[in-house]
């Protein structure tokens, strides 16, 4: 018979733990037109409460307490005044790439864990590729050894999908990380099923 080891249900526990006080510990700050501008930590968004600069929307269940005063934790807060937002820009990194990409291998089509990835130039640099958005895909160990410096269409390595620059909500998903979005956040990030 196998008893369940006490340490891994403690372990399970502090992981889910840790997991909700990750997700708690943001606040998704939207503008006065209701759109994602940033996620801020939870001490900023009490500091823009405060100082009335902002109105909670959502709030998580939380309850912050001071020696005098308690209140819930703020999910989703909104500007009050509205901020001019320029385009965002992602900033291109091997990590960033491999959230485009959801960490797939764009040649053979399978998930890796990120030490088994790498960067791949469609156009290889020896042949005038340049390193950005554009040019650059997920790729395995494998696929990028088998492709090396040629070009897709003689190695018949064809991306499954067609490399570019993120932009709109996908720079929060980026900035989010792997992490699954808290669901109060989901109506405004426009993500709701």
């Amino acid at each position: 018979m196998c008893v369940p080891c006490p340490l891994l249900a403690i372990l399970d526990n502090h992981q889910e733990k840790r997991y909700f006080q990750t997700v708690m510990d943001r606040t998704l700050l939207l503008n006065t037109t209701f759109e994602p501008l940033a996620v801020v930590s939870w001490q900023k968004a009490i500091t823009l409460m405060f100082l009335n600069k902002v109105e909670v929307i959502r709030e998580y269940d939380r309850e912050i307490r001071s020696v005098s005063t308690g209140f819930r934790l703020p999910a989703v807060i909104r500007l009050l005044r509205f901020v001019g937002n320029k385009q965002l820009q992602v900033r291109f990194s091997r990590r960033n790439v491999f959230l485009r990409d959801h960490y797939i291998c764009q040649y053979c089509g399978q998930q890796f864990d990120p030490k088994y990835l790498t960067c791949d130039h469609i156009m290889p640099k020896s042949r005038g590729g340049i390193t950005g958005w554009t040019n650059i895909v997920t790729s395995c160990i494998y696929c990028n050894l088998k492709k090396a410096d040629k070009l897709p269409e003689e190695v018949e390595m064809v991306p499954r999908k067609k490399p570019g620059r993120p932009s709109g909500s996908y720079v929060l998903m980026l900035h989010l990380g792997a992490a699954p979005l808290p669901d109060h956040w989901k109506d405004y990030a426009f993500l709701r099923d």
